[in-house]
């Protein structure tokens, strides 16, 4: 029971100063005129001021609350590094019975986990959501257990009790760590792009190792084992072997008496791109589709374009002298013989046999194309005749042969079943409304796939690979008619530029492919086939372990699955003969960038409170008590402060001044004031 008086003005408490000056005025000026009962009136003016003021007598009936000590327990990745855990634990229980042992205390245990994604350890915002759940004025102190590496210090916490930092871990405590920086989402293939690399040894490393091992692997092959200086940048410039995602892995093999090997790698994913695709167009004799092939080309500024078209065969005798011609002598030597490999993509645009190119010349096109590059034939009437390029050396890349029949009626190209599942032809935009072509070039399929066909059923377009090589066969002149709007058009642009990008090895256009992509720890894996179904996809974690994945067809031609990867790391996925790898969460991840146990993060918000830091190493603290804004740790102490908040259950007030009180006194003391005055 506690007992106070309070006030509860009936007049605004500006309003009631004014009054109160007034009532001083007049009883100035009633000393100056000599009025001998001014005391009377000064006491009548008191207490009608005092009636205005209202005081009143409370009790209040209070019962104490007892204080609230949150304990708070980093349970993070860092946290579990080395003997953390155990010490964590143990000064988590020895702490909380000595909290449950003091008087009037409850206790809060709040523990830490990993952050969402890459957050890191969120203490401070454990610490905020706790204190949204209790009422502050019985927060006598924050316990929190950690090794200090908090990746969300700077939050800000208002609060008059202290918080101290118990920190985990040792001074004995080293880690190395690999930091690669510098490292580009795209790099050109063939082309050096420069990463830095540096290998640090934190804490107490052991002295005299100025060098450590490094294995670099691409894509999981063999690794090379490298030796790289310790605590020094290394620029180390880095090749991309093939277009598409690179996966490149940096690791340090563990050393011993460090943390955790956790830092000791990184996973750098960069896609290869191509700086420039050369393309060789050989246009046998200008047609309408000519001007349809250089469009296309040159509207890719990715693509350069060397376009010859023979104006005048050999057999031509028109009596013009050879000097006075205004033409470019084609430079068959130097473009087949000595810069074809330079060529990404060859493509003979109703192109025959003239003499301009000699069957060696031909027949090194061949090997070009068995080594790894692409030849397309666009064919006309020339495909059908003596002087086919068909009755060359390259009919033995050459994927149909010719019946010299020459289709002249106008017909509609088809996607064929395999073209649906095709990367080139599938999902090709309007299909069924296209525009007719009216002239097809007969062929027997001799091997390849037929992803479009015309005439009854003909084939019509023909992708084939032949060794390390792609060759392609569109058995028609007559592509340049969607591109006029003939009937419609139809989509030849899109055609066009599919199938000179599959001959070109574009990932994306791989009708047999293996893929993935991450976001966080969950995989989707997609596969691309011209079969009808697949088998499930191994996928191998880094530890070893090898899960199946069941794939789903999502459209014509490719199955997906989703995967959840249980930690982070480079997993290799196999599906018959395709293989993939991808890299799972973070390169480097937040919890294992800083792994020594330091204080550093914490003590600005330590300090605020009026807090203390103690290793856990030299022993747990003792539990005090200490008035608020005093210092609350000491040497092998830690205080907390009692706040002594209450619970009010009932309160009773009685005023001081009744009105019937102030009635009898203010009229008393004024008539006496007057009877007095009068008598003199």
């Amino acid at each position: 029971m506690t007992a106070t008086i309070v006030y509860d003005p009936l007049i605004p408490v500006s309003l009631l100063i004014v009054v109160a000056i007034i009532a001083l005025i007049a009883l100035i000026l009633a000393i100056l005129r000599g009025l001998n009962g001014w005391p009377l009136r000064g006491l009548a003016a008191a207490v009608v001021l005092g009636a205005l003021a209202n005081p009143s007598y409370q009790q209040e009936d209070r019962a104490p609350l007892s204080d609230i000590v949150l304990l708070v327990e980093d349970e993070s990745a860092s946290g579990r590094l080395g003997n953390r855990a155990a010490q964590t634990e143990n000064a988590a229980n020895a702490l909380a019975a000595q909290i449950m042992a003091r008087p009037n205390t409850e206790l809060r245990r709040v523990t830490v986990p990993d952050g969402a994604g890459d957050a890191g350890t969120e203490v401070m915002a454990a610490i905020t959501e706790a204190l949204a759940e209790e009422p502050r004025a019985r927060v006598a102190g924050i316990l929190a257990l950690s090794d200090g590496r908090v990746h969300d210090a700077d939050l800000p916490i208002d609060l008059p009790a202290p918080m101290h930092l118990l920190m985990t871990g040792t001074e004995a405590d080293w880690d190395r760590r690999l930091t690669v920086r510098n490292a580009p989402a795209f790099a050109i293939i063939g082309e050096p792009v420069t990463l830095t690399l540096r290998i640090d040894d934190l804490g107490a490393a052991p002295a005299g190792e100025t060098l450590a091992p490094l294995d670099i692997s691409i894509d999981g092959e063999p690794a090379q084992t490298f030796r790289i200086p310790i605590g020094q940048d290394l620029e180390l410039p880095i090749t991309l072997p093939h277009g598409g995602r690179n996966v490149i892995r940096f690791s340090l093999p563990e050393a011993e008496g460090e943390l955790t090997d956790r830092n000791n790698s990184a996973l750098i994913q960069m896609n290869g791109v191509r700086d420039r695709l050369r393309v060789l167009l050989v246009s046998g004799e200008p047609h309408p589709g000519g001007r349809t092939w250089r469009n296309l080309l040159k509207s890719d500024s990715s693509v350069d374009l060397v376009h010859f078209t023979i104006l005048r065969p050999p057999e031509k005798q028109d009596g013009v002298p050879v000097t006075e011609l205004s033409l470019i002598a084609f430079p068959t030597r130097e473009l087949f013989m000595e810069k074809i490999d330079d060529f990404d993509l060859i493509i003979f645009d109703r192109y025959q046999r003239r003499g301009i190119l000699p069957a060696l010349y031909l027949d090194n096109v061949a090997n070009y194309v068995r080594q790894g590059g692409a030849v397309l034939v666009a064919a006309g009437p020339d495909y059908a005749s003596a002087d086919s390029l068909y009755r060359s050396p390259l009919s033995t890349i050459l994927p149909a042969t010719p019946t010299a029949r020459v289709l002249e009626e106008p017909f509609r190209p088809l996607v064929t079943d395999l073209g649906d599942r095709h990367p080139v032809t599938t999902d090709l935009p309007d299909n069924g409304d296209w525009g007719r072509w009216l002239r097809q070039i007969d062929v027997t399929e001799t091997n390849g796939n037929v992803v479009m066909e015309g005439i009854d059923g003909r084939p019509l377009l023909i992708l084939d690979r032949v060794e390390e090589g792609r060759v392609a066969l569109l058995a028609s002149d007559h592509a340049w008619l969607w591109s006029r709007g003939y009937e419609g058009g139809g989509p030849q642009l899109e055609l066009l530029r599919r199938l000179a990008h599959w001959m070109m090895k574009e990932p994306e256009l791989e009708e047999e492919a293996l893929t993935a992509t991450a976001e966080g720890q969950t995989m989707r894996i997609i596969r691309r086939t011209l079969e009808g179904n697949v088998p499930p996809v191994a996928v191998t974690a880094p530890d070893g372990t090898t899960s199946e994945v069941e794939m789903g067809e999502t459209s014509a031609g490719q199955f997906e699955g989703t995967y959840q990867g249980p930690e982070i790391g480079l997993y290799r996925l196999e599906n018959e003969d395709q293989t993939a790898v991808i890299g799972l969460g973070p390169a480097a991840p937040r919890e294992f960038v800083e792994t020594i146990a330091s204080a550093d993060a914490l003590a600005p918000a330590v300090d605020a409170l009026r807090g203390g830091v103690v290793r856990l190493e030299d022993g747990l603290p003792r539990l005090r008590n200490v008035r608020a804004g005093r210092p609350a740790a000491g040497r092998g102490w830690v205080g907390l402060t009692p706040r002594g908040a209450y619970e009010t259950r009932d309160i009773r007030q009685t005023p001081i001044l009744p009105g019937w009180l102030v009635l009898f006194l203010s009229a008393g003391l004024i008539t006496a004031a007057w009877l007095r005055e009068g008598r003199r």
